[in-house]
């Protein structure tokens, strides 16, 4: 207890320091657009930076682009200490003291918000409206002067300075829009976020960042128009700002803005995802446009989401350990891969799978189902026929001729740092079709904390809509196949709807194909990327890499830039230079990062071999695979009703929820919720109506 009390005061004391970082930060950008920043801060941060060695980037990297990296280290280090702290935690009067901010609120055109959400993007918006504000003080004093040299009226000189502060604002969004999509990110986590929930704060910062960049961009041609400087636009600054990159930047960015309106994204998501590559190209001329110093304000975020893009890179460059595949009755099919017993993650979790025959860019997220306590060397995941992919991979399997081997790549798994389930007296999860698929990981987590743990866990109600009574097979997928299950008193309830028919069927349910896969040398078990110890390897990789690039550019502006740029009227090339940043940054992190992941796999080499040595001494079959037989055979075998208090199938009718959530009369209730939009308005419209204060609301959904 002493020992998990001062690991509790280390992370409380980490956490309250990166709050204190992030807090400057915001301080700078408030800052920012003011006299004081450039007639007192920036003489003294260029002293101390050393302008000779890094130049005008020195002063911007240690205001803005440092601390949010130093803000990722110490949320590693955070995340670390939590993989010790015990996660059977109770309800705190002080979590209950915040159910009002996370109560849920339904907003048109941001969809189900918590008050916390709300605040705070009404903070970023008022941030935005002061630096934007600021920035049109700061140059409006020097509009007489601009136009006079520039031999305009005063008008078309304000429109010009109105022009660049709305690109600048556009910057401002850009430096926050790639956090939320930095799968292996630190920070969310630390602030008790994962990037698939978080991809709504990335559409609302993508969108308000493209407006104001579309803005700009329309602006300056109306300007150039209006002064009869339309060739401006054809012009390349190579010592100052480029137009034509800035133009093919934004031409990239309407691309992605317009191909992920919500119809098209939905019926052509291929298109809107290949689309969504042009993000490198987008980021390219973006700093071509501006100028690397200017660009170091969002550094930050593209730095840290570009290092975990390439440790996915890493990732799926193995082939996965796919053992077998079940195909259910209702067009589901259940994946099952072999992992490592060092990998482990918490329930609601989700793995990207990438299958090569279907197609090499693609990549599909789906919800582990397994758990990595009850099942430790096993890594399943339910999916559904819904579209071209799911649709060709069930066709593949469901082929006369079975297929021996199926070839597929992983990225992740990706998940809460924490959960917090036990903190509620009482757990009603709703789920409509294979939104199921995240409570029955959760359902098989609180099994293992029960019979393992020997804790006492809430009562647990699961609600399922299906669309007919072949999808209950899904059901039967709740109880994990490890033989632990059978000594859980777990105090779960079970109410199927089946929708669209009226009655139960008399046909019987066709019973559930398995396929079994003959793995070749070269599938390796899924294992945590970056080791056991990963949030530390991370730290490690950020700080040294970013180390890294700050001696190779540091050179490089002492003996390359300053000599050129210390002559008068003369500037070193601000396409050179963006360009040798980008490749010192790229470089410093495949260096960094390559050096972790080959250790690590190096580490990982005996587990593998282990698992094909067992391989080639069984018989035809493998003897790596005999818990999965065993696991098959106890799903036949095990009766649904063993463990579960009682399963209710009520056909031809939707579930009343609003009866059913307000009859419930515990203190602290969790309304978790995964399925359709709908259903998700219906169960946060019931949560914030304030007939009940003891609902507390959460969407486990990933549709966005």
């Amino acid at each position: 207890m002493a020992s998990s009390g001062v690991i509790n005061a280390i992370r409380s004391a980490i956490l309250l320091l990166a709050l204190v970082i992030f807090l400057g930060n915001i301080m700078m950008w408030i800052i920012m657009p003011t006299d004081t920043y450039y007639t007192i801060w920036v003489p003294h941060l260029m002293a101390a930076t050393n302008s000779s060695f890094f130049g005008i980037q020195g002063p911007i990297m240690m205001d803005f682009t440092f601390p949010i990296l130093l803000i990722a280290v110490l949320g590693c280090f955070y995340l670390h200490l939590g993989k010790k702290e015990n996660a059977v935690t109770k309800s705190s009067s002080k979590a209950r003291s915040l159910r009002l901010m996370r109560r849920p609120m339904i907003v048109k055109g941001l969809g189900i918000v918590t008050l916390t959400e709300i605040a705070l993007f009404t903070m970023f918006i008022a941030l935005c409206a002061w630096y934007f504000g600021g920035y049109v003080r700061h140059w409006f004093e020097q509009v007489y002067q601009r136009s006079l040299s520039k031999h305009e009226q005063v008008w078309q000189t304000k429109l010009d300075r109105v022009g660049i502060v709305t690109g600048v604002t556009g910057n401002l969004c850009l430096t926050f829009l790639f956090y939320p999509v930095t799968r292996g990110s630190s920070i969310l986590p630390m602030l008790g976020l994962t990037s698939e929930a978080s991809i709504k704060y990335h559409i609302w910062l993508g969108n308000l960042a493209m407006a104001l960049f579309t803005v700009h961009g329309s602006i300056y041609f109306l300007y150039w128009i209006i002064t009869h400087r339309l060739s401006e636009a054809l012009k390349w600054g190579d010592n100052y700002v480029s137009n034509v990159a800035g133009e093919m930047s934004l031409l990239c960015g309407l691309a992605m803005w317009i191909t992920s309106y919500p119809k098209i994204r939905r019926k052509m998501f291929e298109l809107f995802l290949y689309t969504h590559y042009l993000y490198i190209f987008f980021m390219i001329f973006f700093i071509w446009h501006i100028g690397i110093g200017f660009a170091c304000i969002m550094l930050p975020g593209f730095y840290l989401f570009l290092m975990d893009r390439y440790l996915r890179f890493l990732q799926s460059r193995n082939k996965a350990r796919l053992v077998s595949a079940r195909l259910l009755s209702c067009d589901i099919i259940e994946l099952n891969f072999f992992k490592s017993r060092a990998l482990s993650y918490n329930p609601t979790s989700t793995i990207f799978i990438n299958v090569p025959s279907i197609s090499k860019l693609q990549w599909h997220p789906f919800t582990i189902i397994s758990n990595s306590n009850l099942e430790p060397q096993k890594l399943s995941v339910l999916i559904k026929c819904e579209g071209n992919w799911t649709r060709s991979l069930y066709d593949m399997l469901s082929s006369p001729s079975p297929l021996d081997r199926l070839e597929a790549a992983v990225e992740g798994p990706y998940g809460p740092a924490a959960t917090h389930f036990l903190r509620h007296d009482t757990l009603v999860m709703i789920s409509g079709g294979s939104g199921i698929t995240p409570f029955i990981s959760i359902i098989r987590e609180l099994i293992f904390i029960n019979s393992t743990l020997k804790c006492k866990t809430p009562k647990i109600m699961l609600i399922s809509s299906f669309k007919n009574s072949s999808h209950l097979s899904i059901l039967d997928l709740i109880l994990p196949t490890s033989s632990t299950s059978n000594s859980c008193k777990l105090d779960l309830q079970v109410e199927a709807y089946v929708t669209r028919e009226k009655g139960q069927l008399k046909e019987q349910i066709p019973k559930h194909r398995t396929i079994w896969f003959k793995p070749e040398s070269c599938d390796i078990p899924i294992s945590p990327t970056l080791g056991p110890n990963s949030w530390l390897c991370l730290a490690a990789i950020i700080s040294s890499s970013f180390a890294i690039y700050l001696v190779l550019f540091g050179f490089f502006t002492q003996y390359v830039v300053y000599p050129v740029d210390q002559n008068i009227n003369v500037f070193f090339s601000y396409t050179k230079k963006g360009s040798a940043s980008m490749l010192f940054l790229c470089f410093s992190m495949v260096v960094a990062a390559s050096t972790a992941f080959l250790w690590n796999k190096k580490c990982n080499a005996d587990e593998a071999k282990q698992v094909q040595d067992m391989d080639e001494s069984g018989s035809s079959g493998s003897t790596s695979n005999s818990s999965f037989d065993q696991d098959d055979v106890e799903m036949e075998s095990l009766p649904l009703q063993s463990m579960i208090k009682s399963v209710n199938v009520h056909y031809g009718q939707r579930p009343n929820l609003k009866r059913i959530l307000l009859e419930i009369k515990e203190s602290s209730v969790g309304a978790l919720v995964s399925g359709p939009k709908k259903m998700r308005e219906e169960v946060a419209a019931i949560c914030s109506s304030g007939q009940a204060d003891n609902l507390e609301f959460e969407s486990i959904s990933f549709t966005w």
